[in-house]
């Protein structure tokens, strides 16, 4: 029997390559805790309540600072992917064990925003796009990239004109795929429009 010989998809140059490089998620461990007593057991933290109300841990591994409030909600930032998030938050419970707060349960985790880079192969004048595309800003003199906000799904990009972009807003990677396939669309049409 013939074995098929498996040819290679060739896909279109203009591809992108976003790649997440924050991740901020909020939980709630349905208990209190003392922060004071957090600070003194813990060096990786720093407190200063008369200037805000949270204690910020650092993780080393991976690298994250989590907000500890003392009615136990809890924000973790500086993450890459959900994975990380359910790690640091588990290094969290760990620590609070050792200063007797007792977590019941897993506590669900929500992912309020990624934070993703990356580049299109396409050189963008912004000065254009910034005329025909709605939601944008652009003001050159003060930064260098074009704001545009998706309204579906809700994502706003950083615009570069060599290509490069952020994204924010999005919540999952599906979110981030689609708000990228649109944003692609939307470019793509536009630059159409002002050959």
């Amino acid at each position: 029997m013939a074995k098929k010989k498996k040819t290679k998809k060739t896909t279109s140059s203009k591809k992108s390559n976003l790649k997440i490089q924050n991740i901020v998620a909020t939980t709630s461990l349905g208990t209190k805790v003392p922060l004071v007593k957090l600070v003194r057991s813990q060096a990786n933290t720093e407190y200063n309540p008369e200037q805000f109300p949270g204690l910020v841990l650092r993780i080393k591994k991976p690298k994250s600072a989590v907000l500890v409030f003392s009615s136990g909600n809890l924000v973790c930032t500086g993450t890459k992917s959900t994975i990380q998030v359910n790690e640091v938050i588990k290094q969290v419970i760990k620590q609070l064990r050792k200063i007797n707060v007792k977590v019941k349960g897993k506590p669900k985790i929500f992912v309020q925003n990624i934070v993703a880079s990356g580049s299109i192969d396409l050189t963008l004048n912004l000065n254009k796009l910034a005329l025909v595309l709605e939601n944008t800003e652009y003001e050159p003199e003060q930064f260098p990239g074009l704001v545009y906000k998706l309204g579906e799904p809700n994502a706003t990009f950083l615009l570069f004109s060599n290509g490069k972009l952020v994204c924010t807003g999005t919540k999952n990677r599906k979110q981030l795929d689609e708000a990228m396939k649109k944003l692609m669309k939307n470019t793509r049409r536009v630059l159409k429009q002002i050959q």
